[in-house]
């Protein structure tokens, strides 16, 4: 299935679902960020997914990284919240969503990295080399605001 990002577009289609979702920022040991080619669109992003009805938010994100990367995590923060409703993610299937999404950080407490049916690519990658990867702006954001080191989360 693939999926098309739109942002403040006015020829974005109309959501037709809310989704919770949660992504983390991920640090290995030498604090490099890791970051996902999602098969979906081919753009780069942080791991993370909707959350599952029975299951905690955290229960969720940790659930996504394991399924996405192959690592076990352990969420150590938050960066922030993100619901912006000029944010419409639109799948080939029909769903249209707006999303509202908690990103966490987290470190890696097992596990093996491996690529999934949902990512091409996994890479750990330092600050310098977010701006080259190709990722939704929203994707950027969350990270800007990680590398901030803000005292408090984003709320948006």
């Amino acid at each position: 299935m693939n999926r098309t990002e739109f942002y403040d577009d006015p020829a974005a289609p109309e959501p037709n679902s809310l989704v919770v979702a949660a992504s983390a920022v991920v640090t290995d040991d030498e604090g490099r960020i890791l970051m996902q080619r999602r098969a979906d669109s081919g753009l780069w992003a942080l791991p993370g997914g909707g959350m599952e009805m029975g299951e905690s938010l955290i229960g969720a994100v940790v659930r996504e990284v394991r399924e996405e990367t192959g690592l076990d995590v352990e969420v150590t923060g938050l960066v922030g919240t993100y619901t912006d409703p000029r944010h419409v993610i639109a799948y080939s299937d029909g769903e249209v969503r707006r999303q509202f999404n908690i990103c966490f950080t987290a470190r890696i407490v097992g596990g093996s990295l491996a690529v999934s049916d949902e990512s091409t690519a996994l890479r750990f990658v330092t600050a310098d080399a977010i701006p080259s990867l190709d990722m939704h702006h929203t994707q950027r954001l969350r990270l800007r605001h990680y590398m901030e080191k803000r005292p408090q989360p984003y709320l948006g």
